[in-house]
């Protein structure tokens, strides 16, 4: 497999958790005895999360793009 797509599926792991994350803070999954589960923190943390792992994403694409060219 090609480092740049290796770099896309991370980027899409760490997004896809970010997301979990996020709705675990606003109660939406998740178990009620969870650290995460009904916690404003996680909320932001989560959001935080998803744009770091899109960021990656977007690199592994522009990646991809410039090798290709």
């Amino acid at each position: 497999m090609k480092k740049d797509s290796l770099i896309i599926i991370g980027g899409s792991l760490i997004a896809i958790f970010g997301i979990i994350f996020h709705l675990q803070g606003q109660s939406i999954v998740g178990p009620e005895s969870s650290f995460m589960y009904s916690n404003p923190e996680w909320i932001a943390h989560g959001i935080q999360i998803t744009i770091i792992g899109s960021s990656i994403v977007g690199v592994g694409i522009i990646i991809k793009i410039l090798k290709k060219g």
